[in-house]
């Protein structure tokens, strides 16, 4: 049989060595083993975008594939280090501190396990009094050790209750007779293109449709920080260049663009709780 794919996300970057080191752990484990990364630029810190983003690409990979994902301000501390197996057939070796939220809620987890230290943490004699690297030193030491068939899942650490993972709290969009209101959920950092947490079946289903002129509000903390009325294009190449639209993203949820623009950048608006956004009927 083949092993599974390691898919490797992290904060860290490329300025420095830590993504080196961690590949050069999971290698000397087994050098068989195939690293995919799918991003090392999250947020600093950022849990829910670390929790976002498998949500956002997981399902695209062969069953069985092993995610990595550490975003960890907490690393050190007694925040759980474990391994998650998923309801659709994959597993994440990550913190839990709110990194599965997505992950829990749209896929679910069928179990998850703490990973014993004593067992699957990296020894070698010059990371003994380490404390601030579980990238290297847990996480991706106990996914080579996990996808290379050395343990198995049972083997990674005790189980623990699913009902005991941390989570972020995920607000769902509201609809009145003629408006409905959600939040930016994400951005899509390249493009300056902003994500809500509206899906297309609910924005279709409250009657707006392609080629629709739609009043939108976004509001930062209360206060109004954009007000204009944007059409909703099935695609970008369907508006002018410059122009703000609505569209259907690739998760389909709604989203909006600045068309060979930034949007985000342009407007100085960033995603989150605070910031709401509301379509309203004309």
């Amino acid at each position: 049989m083949e092993k599974p794919i390691l898919v490797f996300q992290t904060d860290f970057t490329y300025a420095e060595g830590a993504v080196a080191a961690m590949y050069g752990v999971v290698k000397s484990v087994d050098r068989s083993l195939e690293i995919i990364d799918a991003t090392h630029q999250l947020p600093q810190y950022d849990t829910y975008s670390a929790s976002y983003r498998l949500f956002q690409y997981m399902n695209y990979w062969p069953k069985g594939t092993v995610f990595v994902s550490v975003c960890d301000p907490g690393v050190g501390t007694k925040r759980r280090a474990s391994v998650a197996r998923t309801a659709n057939g994959y597993y994440v070796v990550s913190p839990d501190n709110g990194s599965l939220t997505h992950v829990a809620k749209f896929f679910g987890i069928e179990e998850i396990r703490e990973i014993d230290e004593t067992i699957n943490r990296l020894r070698n004699g010059n990371n003994e009094e380490v404390s601030i690297f579980h990238g290297r030193d847990l996480f991706g030491y106990c996914a080579a050790r996990l996808a290379s068939g050395i343990i198995s899942f049972e083997e990674v650490g005790p189980k623990y209750d699913v009902s005991e993972v941390v989570t972020h709290d995920l607000k769902e969009p509201t609809f009145t007779d003629n408006e409905i209101h959600g939040i930016i959920e994400i951005n899509d950092p390249n493009f300056g293109n902003l994500w809500t947490n509206i899906t297309k079946k609910s924005f279709e289903e409250f009657g707006f449709k392609h080629g629709d002129k739609i009043k939108t509000v976004i509001k930062h903390n209360g206060t109004e920080v954009f007000n204009d009325e944007l059409f909703y294009y099935q695609s970008f190449g369907m508006a002018a260049d410059h122009t703000v639209m609505i569209y259907n993203n690739e998760v389909n949820k709604i989203a909006m663009a600045q068309v060979i623009d930034n949007f985000a950048k342009n407007y100085n608006l960033g995603f989150g709780p605070e910031y709401e956004v509301t379509f309203k009927r004309g």
